[in-house]
């Protein structure tokens, strides 16, 4: 299927403040950067399947993913195409079965499930086992499509993003901001609680860690290793190990262009320290959620970060949780992203003041630019915080859609 087809394929699902859309596109990137778990795969029919690689992403016409290396019950490795559909029924939709191009795909992979006693026949008259990602992707869906639209907002000029800001009236731009910050931290929270759900709390925390010190060109890789050792394996690491699991991944990390901080290898060393320094963090994170200040999201940014020592409180949580082995603003994107919404669904409490006046940490520059041209961020009064930037993003998700 050509890119341009691939795009226009969507699925709206209904999202916690309505529908969203998801593309094709975006599942096969999901495919792509192998980001789901590839350690329980089972096919429809029950066989277990591994995934030894995933296959060159073909763009053009034919199938999705050439040349993938697939294993199915520990049988011998097997080299063939791979073609994905967020449907099943798509395959007979567009016509693969008659197309000669699809003659050597050994995998259909679907997001959602099919139908009971649904079969994939290929080319050759025979079955194509079916595979379906849904229950082994880490993410919900809506934040799945979340991320996307901002990675794509990262990408947009300032001054066509400011031109688009300036629109709104400047009377009612702070609330406007607000209301969309809400959403957006009531998505994370939502988010949070899915993930605990589904690993529960100290594993959520460490693959929330893991992911944020990867940062946007390596977070899937961090999260892949951080799914295959739990927490408790980081304390007793050696550096021979670290290089091993270093070189796990040595095919997903992009590594051109990174700046020496965030290098893999120093992220991975980073995070060991952390776990030696502090093992039990999550259990002293939840400790930590009943004392924390509960400011409100309409109080002005300077004065709530005066009044409950908000420097003071980032000091101390990198002590407490951290060791010191994490800190810049690679640390105020854990706090505000990471650590809130999960408290926030552990503790019960509303800490969406908290995480909107926070640091803005690694949030996209030219957001941040956007705001501070429209007189949003103004200093001293109205510094840069997480909230308002978070409020232009929900806003403009909304535009992308």
């Amino acid at each position: 299927m050509r890119e341009s087809d691939s795009q226009r394929v969507v699925a709206e699902i209904q999202g916690i403040y309505g529908p969203f859309v998801f593309s094709e596109r975006l599942f096969q990137k999901i495919w792509m950067e192998g980001a789901f778990d590839q350690s329980r795969l089972t096919t429809l029919a029950g066989s277990r399947v591994e995934v030894l690689t995933l296959g060159t992403w073909n763009q053009l016409g034919g199938p999705d993913f050439k040349r993938a290396r697939l294993r199915f019950d520990h049988g011998k490795a097997a080299v063939g195409d791979v073609e994905l559909h967020l449907r099943a029924e798509d395959w007979d939709a567009h016509h693969h079965v008659r197309d000669p191009a699809y003659v050597n795909v050994k995998l259909h992979v679907v997001l959602f499930p099919p139908r009971p006693g649904h079969v994939t026949i290929g080319f050759d008259g025979l079955p194509i086992p079916i595979l379906t990602l849904l229950p082994w992707l880490p993410y919900d869906l809506e934040e799945y499509a979340a991320e996307e639209a901002v990675a794509t907002l990262a990408d947009r000029a300032t001054t066509r993003l400011t031109d688009l800001v300036r629109r709104m009236p400047s009377t009612n731009l702070e609330q406007w901001l607000n209301e969309f910050a809400r959403k957006r931290w009531e998505q994370k929270v939502h988010f949070a609680r899915l993930k605990i759900e589904r690993v529960g709390w100290a594993e959520a925390c460490h693959q929330t860690a893991m992911e944020v010190l990867g940062y946007r060109f390596n977070r899937v890789p961090m999260l892949r290793l951080a799914m295959q050792y739990p927490l408790g394996q980081w304390a007793t690491v050696g550096d021979d190990e670290l290089a091993r699991r270093l070189a796990e991944e040595d095919d997903r990390w992009t590594k051109a262009g990174v700046r020496p901080a965030n290098h893999p290898r120093v992220r991975l060393r980073q995070y060991r320290d952390w776990a030696v320094g502090a093992p039990d963090w999550p259990d002293r994170l939840a400790e930590l959620g009943p004392t924390l200040p509960r400011p409100s999201i309409d109080a002005p940014t300077a004065s709530v970060r005066k009044e409950y020592g908000l420097a003071a409180l980032r000091n101390q949580l990198a002590d407490r949780l951290a060791n010191h082995a994490v800190g810049g603003t690679r640390w105020d994107t854990l706090i505000s992203d990471g650590f809130w919404p999960l408290l926030a669904s552990r503790v019960g409490i509303d800490l969406a003041g908290l995480w909107y006046h926070w640091y803005p940490g690694d949030l996209p520059e030219t957001l941040v630019k956007v705001l501070r041209q429209t007189g949003r961020f103004r200093r001293p009064a109205a510094p840069a915080c997480h909230g308002p930037v978070q409020g232009l993003i929900g806003w403009l998700v909304t535009q992308e859609s």
